[in-house]
């Protein structure tokens, strides 16, 4: 690596990916765009990386500032800002855009056809926060003047039923819960009966965390989707898989497994007021078009959001 590209080995984690852009070219970042080499590029490369942005993201960016430099597209700190902020831009919104801020909640817990309950079956490995994060969604739908039911089917953690009942308590959504060690696929087939008889307008189903390796436990929740597909049509009418947004590449494989065991729906990114790389979004919507649907900002029923790629895009690049 040569002296003209700054080392971020030891910078601390807080320096905005903008931030280290620009350290990169020391002074500005027109010496960067006028003066592009492969020290420089492959300095870039590491910093998008190391922002989470994944190697297809990273490479396809690198090379396309490479491409425009070299034509002199790119010549000036405003035009690196705006042709990294249009190419990013195309890769969140290569996805259906779903959930914008300019829909209203009721919309976003309603099937097409209007039919009840609404269907969410929320996914993920252990440690996530899937759990808090059905409840901000309940919160969500609540909120909207929707009737929500929350169901727990991990039924052999000590404690899992436990914590979203309390949530439930709290919210003042309906519960439904099952026996210490008994069939999960049961609890969710109770869930849809009772939300259907009471007239709910969405159910939310928590599912056991797990390894996304463990194949016995995989088939477990594909037994829970197609029991609720039978008792609701079209359920679940969303699979959305929660995600550590500071896990890194391991984000990447948890999204390729589920994904392989399920069509999902949307991402949500949790703990993302923890990191500040923020290219966990970028990797997942440009290697599997899965569109992040919401963000986890805090540990309260209120803190969640949904993705928007222009305030996302201002964080990043601001």
């Amino acid at each position: 690596m040569s002296g003209e590209g700054m080392s971020l080995r030891g910078e601390p984690r807080g320096r905005s990916l903008w931030q280290r852009i620009v350290d990169l070219s020391l002074t500005d970042v027109s010496v960067l765009v006028k003066g592009i080499d492969d020290d420089s590029i492959e300095e870039l490369e590491r910093i998008l990386l190391e922002a989470d942005f994944g190697v297809d993201a990273s490479m396809d960016l690198v090379q396309e500032l490479e491409s425009a430099a070299r034509r002199g597209k790119v010549k000036t700190e405003t035009e690196l800002r705006e042709f990294l902020s249009d190419r990013i831009r195309e890769i969140l919104t290569s996805p259906p855009a779903v959930g914008d801020e300019s829909s209203e909640d009721a919309l976003e817990f309603r099937t097409p056809a209007g039919s009840r309950p609404f269907v969410i079956l929320v996914l993920g490995v252990n440690g996530t926060g899937k759990t808090t994060t059905a409840a901000k969604l309940a919160r969500r739908a609540m909120d909207a003047g929707l009737q929500v039911t929350l169901a727990a089917t991990d039924t052999f953690r000590s404690g899992a039923q436990e914590q979203l009942r309390i949530w439930a308590d709290r919210l003042g959504a309906d519960f439904v819960g099952g026996q210490p060690g008994g069939d999960p696929a049961a609890v969710a087939f109770d869930a849809a009966q009772a939300a259907a008889a009471r007239g709910a307008d969405v159910l939310i189903i928590d599912t056991a965390g797990r390894l996304h390796t463990q194949t016995n436990l995989m088939e477990e929740l594909r037994k829970i989707d197609r029991v609720v597909g039978r008792q609701v049509e079209g359920a679940p009418h969303e699979r959305l898989l929660v995600v550590d947004s500071t896990a890194g590449q391991n984000v990447l494989n948890q999204v390729q497994e589920f994904g392989q065991g399920f069509p999902l729906n949307g991402i949500v990114l949790t703990k993302y007021d923890g990191t500040a790389r923020g290219g966990t979004a970028v990797a997942v919507s440009r290697q599997f078009g899965v569109p992040v649907r919401w963000l986890g900002t805090g540990e309260s029923e209120a803190d969640l959001e949904r993705f928007d790629a222009n305030r996302y895009l201002e964080k990043l690049l601001g």
